[in-house]
């Protein structure tokens, strides 16, 4: 007898099938509108909105500096400092969403969005920090340019603390500050704000002290970095600099996104015209592809720029070139007089090797132009690499899937599944 708990093949593909198309309409509701505003869940913002746009979409100005190497054998740990300092200087100025990273061994690329005037960036980069130290009736007892040296360290105890050298002028000021605020705290102020707040448990003679606390040794590096922002560690001279309108950036948003349209619709009138049900299950599995890759960007916090949208339509195009191969494969099986049950399974493992061998190629270049490359093209690398690793989930597993759900629904007529 046959099993009664069994569930007829038809109406388990029916179930799977409405349960795929509810779920991507859901999806594409909650990344077109968002979910949960005005309510007491947690709103998720509109996918739009979630992904970050880099200079080039949404406008700003961008420099490249690049640092004197000096030929000390610190020079990397400078590099890095200068990069941090310029990162503090900005957030401190307001511009929280700046950028600034590392082009290469010698060269700082500092990006700012919503930014006209490219003088902005001069006159922040330009302008050392204001480091003070300061009683606690808020009276400035010495200030930061009298600090030669910072660096994170360990006290009597092997704690985290921070070691400061003081010029000969700021010893002796130090002196007698600390011996009239013995026991009273003295706080390191960075433009107006208290980054530490240390007690003063001895007068501090000899130009060289000790800024000791609950401090992890992260944030002792991280202090000893911001009390000599006052001046960056290396010499940076500007190399180019480049202002982009919001207009403009806008205005190529809006071109890509078209031209991307555009493109997914054709291709999409393509496959079902070539493939007719195939092609159907190549349009259901690309906008599956196109969710996956928009979410995948929206939860990353990656910066989508112009190029990087280039990589979302290069990785479109991969994501139909591998159901292509999948669809042949399956037309070949078809016309030797296998079923079509038989036909894609057997297609699927002949065309398993190529799409894994074309995507895992295509995924280490993307790597290395991540690695090595700079600014946009970081973005370009990041994209295709997110879209390419989709587009082989995809058209493994998806399609795949689906085609299943469509041999298990009864459609048996060859002729409908492709030409």
């Amino acid at each position: 007898m046959a099993n009664k708990n069994v569930k007829n093949p038809r109406t388990r593909a029916i179930v799977s099938l409405v349960a795929i198309l509810v779920v991507v309409a859901v999806c594409g509701y909650v990344a077109l509108f968002g979910i949960g505003k005005g309510s007491m869940i947690h709103y998720l913002k509109p996918w739009g909105e979630a992904i970050s746009l880099g200079l080039d979409l949404r406008g700003g100005v961008y420099t490249v500096y690049a640092a004197d190497d000096d030929g000390s054998a610190d020079f990397e740990t400078k590099m890095s400092s200068t990069v941090s300092i310029l990162t503090s200087r900005l957030t401190r100025q307001g511009f929280t969403e700046a950028t600034v990273t590392r082009q290469g061994t010698d060269r700082i690329r500092v990006e700012i969005p919503n930014v006209s005037d490219p003088n902005e960036i001069l006159r922040i980069i330009g302008t050392p920090a204001q480091l003070n130290f300061v009683d606690e009736a808020g009276a400035v007892l010495m200030e930061g340019s009298m600090i030669k040296n910072a660096a994170a360290s360990q006290d009597e105890n092997g704690l985290p603390c921070v070691a400061f050298e003081l010029s000969d002028e700021g010893a002796k000021i130090f002196a007698e500050a600390t011996a009239a605020n013995l026991h009273k705290t003295i706080s390191i102020t960075l433009d107006g704000e208290v980054i530490s707040a240390p007690t003063v448990n001895s007068v501090i003679a000899g130009g060289q002290g000790q800024i000791t606390g609950d401090f992890t040794a992260d944030e002792a590096k991280n202090l000893a970095t911001l009390i000599l922002s006052g001046a960056l560690p290396l010499n940076l001279s500007q190399l180019e600099v480049s202002a982009i309108s919001a207009t403009l950036g806008v205005e190529a948003l809006d071109k890509a996104v078209l031209a991307g349209v555009i493109g997914v619709a054709l291709v999409m009138l393509f496959m079902l015209l070539r493939y007719r049900l195939c092609g159907l299950v190549a349009d259901i599995a690309l906008t599956i592809y196109i969710m996956i890759v928009v979410l995948l960007l929206a939860l990353t916090g990656a910066q989508l720029t112009l190029p990087g949208v280039a990589g979302i339509i290069l990785g479109i195009g991969m994501a139909v070139d591998a159901n292509v191969v999948i669809f042949e494969r399956i037309r070949e099986e078809l016309a030797v007089g296998r079923p079509l049950p038989s036909s894609i399974k057997k297609g699927f493992s002949h065309a398993l090797s190529a799409i894994i061998d074309a995507n895992v190629t295509t995924i280490i270049a993307a790597v290395v132009l991540y690695a090595f490359g700079t600014g946009t093209i970081r973005g370009f690398a990041l994209t295709l690499g997110i879209g390419v690793a989709t587009s082989m989930f995809t058209a493994i597993f998806v399609t795949h899937k689906l085609l299943d759900i469509f041999a298990d629904l009864g459609i048996k007529n060859q002729k409908l599944y492709v030409r």
